[in-house]
């Protein structure tokens, strides 16, 4: 059976969907899934050699609806039996029926289960990690499929190479411990650890002896910047520089990451890096990242989780009692850095 998957559309919601993924590689007959994913975000995949990558982009407009077309079209050549859809969108089922693939998996949302062969409700438990709802989703499968543990993120060995490069031309001390920080979120300030407090951290870092990198997308690099003059000490800022396949090939050679609420921190806790999660307006047992190195800090107070791009109080609390000092002490309790004195 030839399987297309309908990948869904932000970093950190892809990691999440890695062991779905794994999971419905099993119904595959040669054991090979093909994915559909914005083309921003195919470079995710470079490291994985059962991955069939099908990017798309579509252009605003009505010429957005000939691309869709076009990509309909192109995947009824393709002759897939299976089409399961991580996403909920309306666009998404419409684009796997007008290919005409006849078996069409996803959630009953948005208005399209008419689109869909076998559409399943949304799932009621929310209290569970989002990555479960994908492998209920799997579950309705007559193939059926196993579960898979959270498995790690493959890196391209010529983007690590790419990034070993960078780093030695751009290191001060390559001796020292490289720990990576995002300290951007593209859904909001409700997420941003305040930028204060990374500048701190780079200094405490410093003075255990680490160097610090900041990653991040290209609108996210002026905060970057920001951060890094703020601090005493600096830091490289590569935001902006890579693509998602190299961030991905730097995280993998950082001995510590350090982020908000954003997809770096899932695809360092992915590659299996000690990571420091803070938490802000969302619920980290809903979306947090997972791993036997992974350690999340999060303040709950009364109105939390707001799930708000913004705190509609303005104090941002839940953020600013998470101090530098506790993010040093998580980095050492998982041996990222030496224990501070």
């Amino acid at each position: 059976m030839r399987v297309l998957v309908k990948e869904v559309n932000w970093l950190g919601d892809l990691v999440i969907s890695l062991p779905a993924l794994h999971a419905v590689r099993g119904s595959a007959s040669d054991g090979r899934v093909a994915v559909l994913v914005r083309r921003e975000l195919a470079g995710f995949f470079d490291g994985f050699d059962w991955v069939e990558v099908l990017p798309y982009a579509f252009r605003p407009g009505v010429r957005g609806l000939l691309d869709r077309w076009r990509l309909a079209r192109d995947l009824r050549a393709r002759g897939f039996d299976l089409a399961v859809l991580f996403p909920k969108s309306f666009d998404a089922a419409l684009l796997v029926a007008l290919a005409r693939i006849p078996r069409r998996l996803g959630w009953r949302s948005d208005g399209r289960g008419i689109l869909l062969t076998q559409a399943v409700p949304l799932p009621r438990e929310r209290e569970r990690h989002q990555s479960e709802d994908y492998l209920e989703l799997l579950g309705h499968l007559r193939t059926g499929v196993a579960a898979a543990e959270t498995p790690l993120l493959p890196v391209a060995p010529r983007q690590r190479d790419e990034m070993a490069a960078w780093l030695a031309r751009r290191r001060a001390n390559p001796s020292a411990p490289l720990i990576a920080l995002a300290v951007a979120a593209a859904y909001g300030p409700a997420k941003e650890w305040p930028a204060e407090h990374f500048a701190a951290l780079i200094d405490l870092l410093a003075t255990a002896g680490c160097e610090c990198v900041l990653v991040g997308a290209p609108d996210e690099r002026d905060r970057c910047a920001a951060v890094a003059s703020a601090s005493r000490a600096g830091a490289l800022v590569v935001a902006g520089e890579t693509g998602i396949g190299e961030t991905i090939g730097l995280l993998s050679l950082c001995q510590g990451f350090a982020g908000n609420d954003s997809g770096a921190t899932h695809v360092a806790a992915a590659l299996g890096v000690p990571t420091v999660a803070v938490f802000g307006s969302t619920e980290p047992r809903r979306t947090g990242p997972r791993g036997g190195r992974t350690r999340i800090l999060y303040q709950r107070i009364a109105c939390s989780p707001c799930l708000a791009r913004t705190c509609r109080y303005g104090h941002y609390d839940c953020l600013r009692a998470i101090t530098p000092t506790h993010v040093v002490e998580a980095l050492a309790d998982l041996g990222a850095i030496a224990s501070p004195a």
